[in-house]
């Protein structure tokens, strides 16, 4: 294992650690403020791992707050009993970014449980079909990630499936509107290049389902180059 993946490995082992300090200490709970959460998470982040930085803002959403994709501004929300809540972080650890999202649930309401679950199942699933692939475009990415959405029951929530990282800031396209760094229905460059330097490059896969009837989300994000 090369010295830059095993860096990236690093700091999303990190962020996972992160939020399972969080669940573990039962800081997801109702009648707090999802900003209220993101302000003990940064806290936590802060004094036990030494985490300073984000290179994205960072996202704690409860309830139909869940349907929302990520570049969206809903209404900060009370986390309220029997909810669903997404968290989605960027931290920086030791220069290099991490990316993971995660959905809990409070209580034992089936619907959101099962929504919690799929959405997990369906990550590793798009994982191993991606670990198939001797040639793969941003585009014939995304739509296997839709069409696994659908097969699953769900919408899909984002208007990407995924995304680069790296040391940050992580590397950038030559014109700002060029889409070759995401897992989008309209990069029909391949992901599985190099980069300019010759480095394999490190990506990140996001899975949002959204069901309509029930109003709510789930939400399962982290970088491909697992252990």
């Amino acid at each position: 294992m090369n010295e830059i993946k095993q860096k990236m490995l690093l700091a999303e082992q990190k962020a996972k650690a992160l939020f399972n300090t969080v669940e573990e200490r039962g800081l997801i709970i109702a009648g707090k403020y999802e900003s209220q959460l993101i302000e003990e998470i940064v806290q936590i982040a802060r004094a036990d791992f030494g985490i300073e930085n984000y290179w994205h803002k960072k996202i704690v959403r409860a309830g139909i707050n869940t349907m929302q994709p990520f570049n969206s501004n809903p209404p900060d929300r009370i986390i309220q009993d029997d909810d669903i809540v997404v968290l989605d972080f960027g931290p920086i650890f030791q220069g290099f970014e991490s990316d993971l999202g995660r959905t809990y649930v409070i209580g034992t309401d089936p619907v959101k449980q099962k929504i919690k679950k799929d959405v997990e199942t369906a990550w590793h699933e798009a994982k191993d079909w991606y670990n198939d692939q001797s040639s793969l475009t941003g585009t014939e990415f995304f739509n296997y990630v839709i069409d696994l959405t659908k097969r699953y029951g769900y919408e899909f929530g984002n208007a990407i499936a995924g995304h680069l990282v790296g040391l940050y800031p992580h590397e950038q396209p030559d014109d700002p509107k060029d889409l070759c760094f995401d897992i989008h229905p309209d990069n029909h460059s391949s992901i599985l290049l190099s980069d300019k330097n010759g480095n394999s490059r490190h990506w990140i896969l996001e899975i949002q389902f959204v069901d309509r009837v029930n109003n709510i989300g789930g939400f399962f994000e982290q970088l491909l180059d697992q252990v």
